[in-house]
């Protein structure tokens, strides 16, 4: 049982390259979330149960490098994980489903774009003071202060929009997407994780692969 325990230890390396100390947490953390992005590019509903692991290992990945608003994050990110798999598996009906009687993709309206922006300002502010003052408030599980509070706060947020608009297959999704791995390669390299800091810059290579292959699908059929 300690040894299972020890494998989803920030501490315990399943290898080093070039000096750098990789975890077995962040190697698979990090294959399964970039095999789920990949799978997400290009529709399929495969991504959600691979993603599902993803998110319970960056859970307890993020908790021990004391990026907390990402753990925050990843619970919302595996609750959506079971929500958006079944959204796409049972649209509404015959106006939301594609050609494989799944949710077809569209876009949003401006006025919802207006209202999904306003939500990332007030997120992020509200964000913010919690993350930074949780090891105030919690200091029996929050031990140090968080790590660059509003830029996680806010790319926090930026991913709870940008995975709600995934489940409901909106083609805005992919640019929040874009903006959150900018960030995220920035980030990651500066706490330390430096695989996972590589991974996002992939992450943003696919999130520009998914923004055009959505856009083609969504005008294929409207």
């Amino acid at each position: 049982m300690t040894e299972i325990i020890n494998l989803f230890s920030i501490n315990s390396t399943f290898f080093t390259l070039f000096d750098y100390q990789m975890s077995y947490i962040e190697f698979f953390g990090t294959i399964f979330t970039i095999w789920c992005v990949w799978l997400t590019a290009r529709a399929k509903i495969l991504s959600w149960p691979v993603g599902i692991i993803g998110s319970i290992l960056y859970l307890a990945l993020f908790y021990q490098i004391r990026l907390y608003s990402d753990v925050f994050e990843q619970i919302y990110f595996l609750i959506t994980g079971f929500f958006g798999w079944w959204i796409w598996l049972h649209p509404k009906d015959k106006l939301t489903k594609d050609i494989n009687n799944e949710l077809k993709i569209t876009l949003n309206s401006p006025k919802n774009n207006i209202i999904y922006l306003f939500l990332i300002i007030v997120g992020t502010a509200i964000l913010t003071f919690i993350v930074s003052n949780l090891h105030i408030y919690l200091p029996q599980y929050f031990t140090e202060a968080a790590a660059y509070p509003l830029l996680d706060a806010f790319t926090t947020i930026m991913s709870f929009v940008a995975q709600w608009l995934l489940v409901r297959k909106k083609v805005e999704s992919w640019i929040l997407w874009i903006i959150v791995d900018i960030i995220g390669v920035w980030l990651y390299w500066v706490k330390g994780v430096k695989f996972i800091s590589l991974e996002y810059l992939l992450f943003l290579i696919i999130a520009c692969f998914g923004l055009v292959k959505w856009l083609k699908k969504y005008r294929n059929v409207n």
